[in-house]
């Protein structure tokens, strides 16, 4: 097999592990008899009553069939927000698993146009919010939660109106605000996000089954965490509007609000009643590749599941661990140059400050993998990209097209060993979906650059554009775009690089 066919094999495994069948049927098991219980990951809760179950998010709607497909008759009701027109685009892709089976007892409700809250989302989070409120002591709630959650569960708190919300969500955006603090905003003003659903249901027993789309799998953070005690007051809310100057400009809705909030952050202890549990993560995605890629008889490792940053500068941490490997297989890995790579990757590390990432340690076991074997590298997270330019493309494809324009640059350093070297690196999105347009991501070699410029394509003209997709589509069947279609689950953005030396077949 071609390193193409190595590396399209590897994330296909890894996607396929975190689609919503395989995750429910792992996390999730119903054990019969006198005395039925609902198993999660080995945990037992007794069915002493009604089942029902809500969810929320971009994969919730194959999670949900699969729920129910494992509940059978147990449950009684469920409601599920999902992102508009997913059922169509499961259904023309021929993705049945994901779809409900007739006369479904789960109602759904599509909204969220372009992941933006709407109308449809709110009634659909006021239809979850009072199924909540109708639950009994015995009772069990089953929540399916996954990413894109928060902008599919919008309840705020009166007198704030959906578009005032909005639009100062909107405003933080444009003003460079991390999700990390746009979701702190949103759930001081939210009903149900910030722990507000666990709270609603309180006394049913909850039991969340998540789907994590951010790195470090923080439970407070994932759509708004509407069943995790959040770790956020409103002096944390206030804090971050007075850092993007908004504070003079709130409406008096959100005044009002702010100002009668809690100032500390419910306790811990309000939430025994809740059971929350990842079933599936970036970091569960590469593991699965990890194997699979040793299977094939590669020497692997894992640099992080929390790649993050500027996406240039992530590029030239990756160009320049490709390089060492290079350097590595061609037997000049101790050498000058050798060095000269391990500062600078040093050095990015720290410029970047990854979460998790012990770049000397990586190093370190770098130096332990069997010489000459071929090497797997595999990377996750999500980047961010500056948008300067009116192109097309996403985070992956561009930083495919950055990294192939930078191993270009580098092939012309002495000494540099890419010349003895196979090398293929891709970046895709694990939902199938990189920017506004049908690529998951794409792929690049050392040579794509050359071979562009042989036809008249400049790689910088590009992507100064930000205009990555109308690159790679340039090149006969877009064979460096990665497309997947539709894939039902989101676990962020995947990389891998892999290498081996020419001289092997």
């Amino acid at each position: 097999m071609s390193l193409r066919e190595h590396v399209l094999s590897l994330f296909r495994s890894a996607v396929g592990t975190v689609r919503p069948a395989p995750m429910l049927k792992r996390a999730l098991k119903l054990q019969g008899g006198g005395c039925p219980q609902l198993l999660v990951n080995g945990r037992a809760f007794p069915l002493k009553r009604d089942l029902y179950l809500v969810g929320f998010g971009k994969a919730v709607l194959g999670m949900a069939a699969a729920a129910e497909e494992i509940l059978g008759d147990h449950l009684v009701r469920g409601i599920i927000n999902v992102p508009l027109g997913v059922q169509e685009s499961l259904q023309r892709a021929g993705m049945q698993e994901m779809l409900l089976k007739p006369h479904s007892r789960i109602q759904v409700i599509e909204g969220a146009k372009n992941n933006l809250p709407d109308p449809e989302a709110l009634r659909g989070a006021s239809a979850i919010r009072e199924l909540a409120e109708g639950l009994a002591v015995d009772d069990l709630l089953l929540v399916l939660i996954s990413g894109g959650g928060s902008a599919l569960l919008p309840a705020p708190i009166p007198p704030i109106l959906l578009e005032e919300k909005e639009k100062l969500t909107k405003m933080l955006a444009s003003r460079g605000a991390a999700i990390q603090e746009l979701n702190t905003v949103r759930k001081v003003l939210s009903l149900l996000k910030g722990g507000g659903l666990a709270h609603l249901a309180y006394p049913a027993q909850v039991v969340s089954l998540i789907l994590s789309d951010v790195i470090g799998d923080p439970l407070d953070i994932i759509a708004s965490g509407p069943t995790a005690a959040s770790s956020h007051s409103v002096q944390d809310c206030l804090q971050i509007l007075a850092k993007y100057n908004l504070l003079r400009s709130l409406p008096s809705s959100v005044e009002a609000v702010l100002s009668s909030s809690p100032t500390k952050p419910a306790a811990a202890g309000d939430f025994s009643h809740v059971y929350n549990v990842i079933i599936g993560s970036n970091t569960l995605a590469l593991a699965e590749a990890k194997h699979q890629a040793e299977g094939l008889g590669y020497a692997t490792l894992i640099l992080s599941a929390a790649v993050c940053g500027d996406v240039g500068r992530v590029a030239v941490l990756y160009c320049q661990l490709i390089c060492l490997l290079c350097l590595r297989l061609a037997g000049l890995g101790e050498g000058p140059r050798g060095s000269e790579v391990r500062g600078n990757l040093l050095q990015l590390a720290a410029e970047l400050d990854i979460p998790g990432l012990n770049m000397a340690e990586f190093l370190q076991a770098l130096q332990g993998l069997e010489p000459q074997k071929p090497v797997c590298i595999l990377a996750g997270g999500e980047t961010t990209v500056q948008l300067q330019g009116t192109g097309k493309g996403g985070r992956n494809q561009e930083l495919a097209l950055r990294v192939g324009l930078g191993l270009h640059r580098a092939r012309g350093v002495e000494a540099s060993g890419l010349g003895r070297c196979d090398v293929i690196f891709l970046s895709g999105g694990t939902d199938g979906q990189d920017g506004p347009t049908e690529a998951a991501g794409a792929f690049c070699s050392p040579q794509l650059v050359a071979e562009a410029l042989r036809e008249g394509l400049d790689a910088e003209t590009f992507l100064s554009n930000n205009d990555s997709y109308a690159f790679f589509s340039h090149f006969q069947r877009g064979r460096h775009l990665l497309v997947t279609g539709l894939t039902g689950t989101n676990v962020m953005d995947i990389q891998l690089i892999l290498i081996r030396a020419t001289d092997r077949s």
